[in-house]
């Protein structure tokens, strides 16, 4: 009788952990899963194309798309291929051209979005964050639309990029479902009390579009941008020198020296814009001076917080 009795526990106690088993797996599934928007969320808009160009210029596609070394209307062609190497792994900058075969020709507008605001590609997968998606799910979906809408108006590139070359975990993509969760927001960074239009208006910029935080705030160990440390420097990812701290602490420049530098290149103490700053500030140079106005006015209603890292020779 007492055998039964323990046979019967062991069972019991058997049967419980496979159901917790199961309930675990199938709460990880949930949670790693893909969340896309559907066609039902996309706002009733006809494209507008010249305000897709400017929205191209404030995010600097160009900047990691096209070929570093282009020059002139070959900026404008985004067959991508470099490769971003990081703690992660190595990642490889897609083709974001209009041609069809390898690139992003064959996308409809709510594969677009998706990709752009929700991390998700066409076949329903999780794109790695090396995508600043997390800042782009901040961008308002009419201007995600003429942004493709003007893309699509650009040369077509032949191009076929490789995959990424990641270590396990990283090469789960799955798993990337599960950082989103912690890190994929809608929600404005900063909660700014009764700003100014023209601070409103830079914030949504400088957040979303111009994804600003995701070079110049520090990172955490799963990736994730510290935002209690917002735009006050970070390590640079190429491996030279840091990303500067763009805070009022760090940035003693006034809107006007701000607006003169993203027009030209050229700073207030006589230098020049370098490292990756040289290919933004390119791309910043095609807005109006009212978009620029906007940013720099941001940039200075922002807390003033001390550097996030030390900054070292080589800074941008």
């Amino acid at each position: 009788m007492t055998i039964r009795k323990q046979s019967s526990r062991s069972l019991r106690a058997t049967a419980a952990v496979v159901i917790l088993a199961i309930a675990g797996a199938a709460l990880a599934w949930f949670l790693t899963a893909p969340q896309p928007l559907d066609a039902a969320a996309l706002p009733a808009h006809e494209p507008d194309v010249a305000n897709g160009e400017r929205i191209f210029y404030v995010g600097g596609c160009a900047s990691c798309h096209a070929d570093p070394k282009a020059e002139g209307d070959d900026k404008l062609k985004l067959g991508g291929g470099r490769e971003l190497n990081t703690d992660f792994g190595v990642f490889r900058v897609p083709n974001i051209s209009p041609d069809p075969e390898t690139g992003i020709g064959g996308w409809s507008t709510l594969d677009f979005v998706n990709a752009v605001t929700r991390g998700v590609s066409p076949g329903g997968a999780n794109l790695y964050p090396a995508f600043p998606y997390t800042s782009y799910a901040r961008m308002k979906l009419g201007d995600v639309i003429d942004l493709k809408a003007f893309m699509e108006t650009l040369p077509p590139v032949s191009n076929r990029v490789a995959g990424h070359d990641l270590g396990f975990p990283f090469n789960i993509r799955r798993g990337v479902g599960l950082w989103k969760w912690r890190y994929l927001s809608t929600a404005p960074v900063l909660a700014l009390a009764d700003p100014a239009p023209s601070v409103a208006r830079g914030q949504y910029l400088v957040e979303g579009p111009g994804h600003c935080g995701e070079c110049h705030t520090s990172r955490d160990a799963l990736g994730g941008m510290q935002t209690d440390k917002w735009l006050a420097g970070a390590p640079n990812p190429e491996g030279r020198g840091t990303i500067p701290n763009i805070t009022p602490k760090g940035l003693s420049w006034s809107e006007d020296e701000i607006v003169d530098t993203f027009k030209t290149g050229f700073t207030p103490n006589f230098d020049t814009l370098g490292g990756s700053m040289t290919s933004v500030q390119a791309s910043l140079s095609h807005l109006a001076d009212d978009d620029l106005r906007a940013i720099a006015a941001y940039l200075k209603a922002v807390p003033p917080l001390p550097d996030a890292v030390k900054r070292r020779s080589g800074s941008n």
